[in-house]
């Protein structure tokens, strides 16, 4: 009866009984056609109409899709929202005709239904935030809600080995543990506190994810102790707090607690964080990785909204306050250095491990590498630069790839990776050296950036020739035209990329003078000498 009563309706209406499925194609079209088949797999049953238009008005499209749908009755219309300002008008026009019935797609194929009753939910899935972030609520504003923050609240002893007689220790308490060498800053602890390990005994408090046993192991032979926490797990929307979020995120009273209860027992009284956000453990020795605050000034002056003010006030008042408590605050570079409030520090700058990274032969050919992990932004944004404004010119060149490594999980930090099969993205991987024996130039193309680059020394250890922005080389000391290719607009950088390909002797000039760069300055065991001292200056 129900059904025949449907039918008779839709007929008086000069509709069909059966809804149908609209799938609407306005975005990169590669993404479309996978939301289109997601489409299928996720309602069988259904009609899928996919629908295809072009134009610059909202209003003619809407009109375009409003003959299109005539006649039919739409349960959903499927609207990729992916940010290709082309197909703006299209996804207005989809507002237009069919408001209700929006299932919008994010670059990453998450979908959401667009409800008036959700519409903070709704607003904030079309700004391009996760789908598991879009329902967050902070817990001062909803204290009765589900979804809290976990936080750990005490360390576990993953490795040890015996204390030496008469050695002085130190404890390093870090966001990230020291391997697998996974981004930078694990490159950074590895390499430093390596060769620091020669003259101290370093406990090592760390956040777990996902190193295995043999990490561990291999941390020990380094670390006296290796102490972990499980990663936490933090739900609070960015904006709420105070403090950054970041400095929630990786801090809890009673690990605190734990910490110093560790030290004890060990006979140990300095304590070194590493990043700004660890300042909350109160540490002696506070390690700026960059200087948070200004990349969130680059980040505003950018894109001065109001969020990126908000990041940036917090981040200034967090990061200054920090400084002004720790005994030594330690810098990547004197560009850093100057930026920071007047406070007792020192420059330790990043450095590289040459015989990890010997000179290699140039391999020819036309490949691109790019190193960078997406868990940090500012490496998203650069290679974000690189695909949408360098990319199309270097595109039109015969059997050029490019290697993009980025680390752990780079679709859940990037999602709108392109499709060109030339571009071979790569997570997690243990050793880029291989990517760098058949590299025929390194690109760096970072827009937002502070401390010292350890790609660009990696890059220059093993002589590969570096076409970078300014920014991605500041403060390491190499020069345009002399030891690296230094270009920030767009259509200059692609010039350095074909010039250094099409060159072979001027790719192995500034790749030998960069190699004796990095030999003069940047050996991690000299480095480790510094810290050292540094060490030795603030124990009783």
């Amino acid at each position: 009866m129900k059904q025949r009563l449907k039918r008779w309706l839709c007929a008086a209406l000069g509709l069909e009984p059966e809804a149908v499925v609209a799938v609407l194609h306005s975005g990169d079209p590669r993404r479309s056609a996978e939301m289109a088949a997601l489409m299928r797999r996720l309602v069988p049953d259904r009609r899928i109409l996919e629908i295809a238009l072009t134009g610059d008005s909202s209003i003619g499209l809407a009109l375009m899709l409003h003959r299109k749908l005539r006649g039919l009755r739409v349960a959903l219309m499927a609207t990729l929202f992916d940010g290709t300002p082309e197909f703006a008008p299209l996804r207005r026009a989809a507002f237009l005709t069919e408001p209700t019935k929006i299932l919008a797609f994010n670059s990453a194929l998450e979908r959401h239904h667009l409800r008036l009753g959700q519409w903070i939910a709704g607003w904030l899935f079309l700004r391009g935030v996760p789908l598991d972030r879009i329902f967050l609520r902070p817990r001062w504003l909803f204290p009765w809600k589900k979804d809290r923050s976990l936080l750990p609240s005490h360390w576990t002893l993953r490795a040890a080995r015996p204390f030496r007689q008469g050695m002085p220790r130190v404890a390093v308490v870090s966001p990230y543990l020291p391997l697998p060498r996974a981004h930078g800053g694990a490159v950074r602890l590895e390499g430093l506190l390596r060769a620091a390990a020669r003259e101290f005994d370093i406990l090592f408090f760390g956040f777990q994810d996902h190193q295995t046993e043999s990490d561990f192991q291999a941390a020990a032979q380094f670390c006296a102790r290796v102490y972990s926490a499980a990663k936490p797990r933090y739900r609070e929307p960015r904006w709420s707090t105070l403090l950054p979020p970041e400095a929630h995120e990786f801090f809890n009273p009673a690990l605190s607690r734990a910490l110093r209860r560790e030290m004890a027992s060990c006979g140990c009284s300095l304590l070194q964080a590493e990043y700004t956000q660890m300042a909350r453990y109160r540490p002696d020795v506070l390690v700026e990785h960059d200087v948070t605050q200004d990349l969130m000034r680059q980040v505003f002056e950018r894109h001065p909204t109001l969020s990126a003010w908000w990041d940036l006030y917090r981040w200034r008042r967090f990061e200054n306050s920090s400084l002004r408590r720790v005994r030594r605050a330690v810098f990547m570079s004197a560009k850093d250095q100057a930026l920071a409030p007047p406070v007792p520090s020192s420059v330790i700058p990043n450095g590289v491990d040459l015989d990890r990274f010997p000179f290699l032969p140039d391999p020819g050919g036309r490949r691109l590498l790019f190193v960078g992990s997406f868990r940090h932004f500012p490496n998203v944004t650069a290679w974000r630069f690189f695909a949408a404004s360098i990319w199309p010119l270097l595109a039109p060149l015969e059997d050029l790839h490019v290697d993009v490594v980025a680390g752990p999980d780079p679709h859940l930090y990037c999602p709108d990776l392109p499709p060109d099969p030339r571009i071979a993205v790569h997570g997690f991987i243990a050793d880029v050296k291989p990517f760098y024996e058949r590299a025929t130039v390194a690109i760096i193309p970072t827009l937002e950036s502070a401390g010292t680059n350890l790609k660009a020394l990696e890059a220059a250890a093993t002589g590969r020739a570096i076409v970078s922005t300014s920014s991605g080389v500041a403060g390491i000391g190499l020069a345009h035209n002399e030891s690296a290719w230094i270009a920030d607009a767009p259509e200059d950088f692609a010039a350095g990329v074909r010039a250094l390909l099409h060159d072979p002797a001027l790719r192995a000039r500034l790749a030998a003078s960069a190699r004796a760069h990095v030999e003069r300055h940047y050996s991690w065991r000299a480095l480790a000498e510094m810290q050292v001292r540094l060490w030795r200056e603030l124990l009783p």
